[in-house]
């Protein structure tokens, strides 16, 4: 009798543990509280904007952003099948430039080159951070920290990194007030959406190398981006495949408790628009986000899997999209734009030149020549119109703060690049909610990973005997809020679960990151000096 599979959530965890499971024999369902299927991922038409019996303006909960060292995902995506011979990985175009772009400063453009050895390596990064205007010591020092990390063992990062706030690995605090703004906070919030003086020196640094690896390894690319709105090009192909390899879904139902009987889950209570009902399965798969998740977490819930009794210890930040919709397009870079200087933490893309096949006279009113996807990270530091942190504005005050920082970043040299006139309308992601004027309220937070907070994430497989955990808290190798973590942890979660069932199916693939050779043997010195508690070579010189 074929087994059967409840997954709780349909964003992009839920479908990656979907497609695993159902390619592999098992009878899958996918209950999501959304009306539709994709989470953060999934775009979101922009109500009432189609004129003429044109579609809706395009709205995302942000860009979507497919960095070089995604290796999950994009597997996922070479499996879904897109048009007569293709597949959703195909719409996949490669961003060839980073903008970083400074109130009242020259811009600078970061485009790639290939070190081989340490040394070129730390050259190419001075080469890289040298024209932000950062003290030259100070920026020496900043490099030696991302060495430090880099040549450092798995151990390492784990006992002692994992531990350590990033703003105090690379003593923000003691430098200049360049190096705190552009090396310490903005590269942080805009590469990473993480708050420096909190985030765990592990997942920053790590990261950060990983972003740099896909900028200076030829066989790399920095980033990606998909050639049209998510919805378009990946997910709806994505459950179109998933529904006739017999998948079933059932979007508008929220999940209101899990039911246990101490060793196993015996059924999950759900609610939708006609009432509260009870599903049972042979497996659950929870890909439901952490704050979600946390609030599910009864005593007897806790007693029944304690790994995941501390849920409520993890934090959650704002990470949200505001869309501009141009009568011109503005190019800008061909890639990502980061705000170094932008209090809210901004970056953008330009979306035109990578939807090179999107007709945009077939949205709205026939009019728009461009969008502008921006991103705001920080929505608690105070904004430069109105003084407020973007979670205090009303909608409109965000549309102001955020047009009025991109000014102050783009409009230097006689270029005027963002001008009100060019503006025919804009699109705030409606997660972002407003209770009142005054208050705003995020539907789809994003989690961080503060240090010391490893020890309150748990593995896809707790102790609970046919139930497994799939969102991007789970440990992973990918170590940060994102799509790529979410498939990641899917993958683990479907791997559990196969073992569970006595399934002889080939357990779905997993991929370590990535880091150049010539780091290796680097690594190996520093984890036998590790293994004899010594400090790191670079920390004892």
């Amino acid at each position: 009798m074929q087994q059967t599979v409840a997954i709780l959530g349909g964003g992009v965890a839920g479908l990656s543990a979907a497609q695993e499971l159902v390619e592999r024999g098992l009878h899958v369902r996918v209950y999501e509280r959304k009306p539709v299927m994709g989470g953060k991922a999934r775009s979101i038409p922009v109500p009432n904007s189609g004129v003429g019996g044109r579609q809706p303006l395009p709205g995302e909960h942000g860009f979507r952003f497919f960095p070089g060292f995604y290796k999950h995902v994009t597997d996922t995506m070479h499996r879904i099948p897109f048009g007569d011979h293709g597949n959703t990985f195909d719409n996949l175009t490669v961003a060839t430039r980073i903008l970083l772009a400074r109130a009242g400063q020259t811009e600078i453009t970061w485009v790639a080159r290939c070190p081989t050895t340490l040394e070129d390596l730390r050259a190419f990064l001075m080469e890289l951070f040298t024209p932000l205007g950062v003290p030259l010591d100070e920026t020496a020092y900043f490099v030696s920290r991302l060495l430090l990390v880099a040549t450092s063992c798995t151990e390492r990062r784990l006992a002692e990194y994992e531990n350590i706030p990033w703003w105090n690995f690379i003593a923000a605090s003691k430098m200049s007030n360049a190096y705190q703004t552009d090396l310490g906070q903005g590269l942080t919030r805009s590469l990473v959406a993480m708050r420096a003086e909190e985030s765990s020196t592990r997942t920053v640094g790590c990261t950060q190398l990983q972003l740099l690896y896909g900028l200076i390894c030829p066989e790399r690319v920095f980033d990606r981006l998909l050639c049209g709105p998510t919805s378009d090009v990946w997910i709806n192909p994505w459950t179109q495949y998933l529904q006739k390899l017999g998948v079933e879904f059932f979007p508008g139902t929220r999940v209101v408790s899990f039911e246990t009987n101490g060793t196993h889950v015996t059924g999950t209570r759900v609610e939708t628009a006609s009432g509260q009902s009870s599903i049972s399965a042979d497996f659950y798969v929870a890909a439901l986000p952490v704050e979600v998740m946390a609030a599910l977490m009864t005593n007897d819930l806790k007693r029944a899997a304690p790994s995941l009794a501390n849920l409520d210890k993890l934090k959650t930040r704002w990470m949200n999209g505001i869309q501009f919709y141009l009568s011109k397009d503005e190019p800008l870079v061909n890639g990502h734009a980061i705000y170094l200087n932008s209090p809210w933490a901004l970056t953008s893309i330009s979306q035109r030149q990578f939807w090179n096949n999107v007709d945009f006279r077939q949205y709205g009113d026939g009019t728009i020549g461009g969008i502008l996807s921006v991103d705001v990270s920080d929505w608690e530091a105070p904004g430069v119109v109105y003084g407020k942190p973007a979670q205090e504005c009303n909608v409109v005050q965000i549309k102001d703060e955020v047009w009025t920082q991109l000014k102050q970043h783009l409009n230097n040299s006689g270029a005027t690049p963002i001008e009100d006139a060019n503006l025919v309308a804009w699109f705030l992601d409606p997660d972002i909610e407003f209770p009142n004027p005054s208050q705003a309220t995020n539907a789809e937070p994003l989690l961080i990973n503060t240090a010391g907070s490893l020890q309150y994430r748990p593995e896809a497989q707790v102790e609970l005997e046919n139930f497994f955990v799939a969102s991007d808290y789970v440990r992973t190798y990918t170590d940060i809020a994102c799509m790529e973590a979410a498939n990641e942890a899917a993958r683990r979660a479907v791997n559990c679960l196969l073992a569970a069932s006595g399934s002889n199916a080939q357990p779905a693939q997993l991929w370590p990151l990535e880091e150049p050779d010539f780091l290796k043997p680097l690594q190996e010195i520093d984890r036998i000096r590790f293994s004899l508690s010594l400090p790191h070579h670079l920390e004892s010189t």
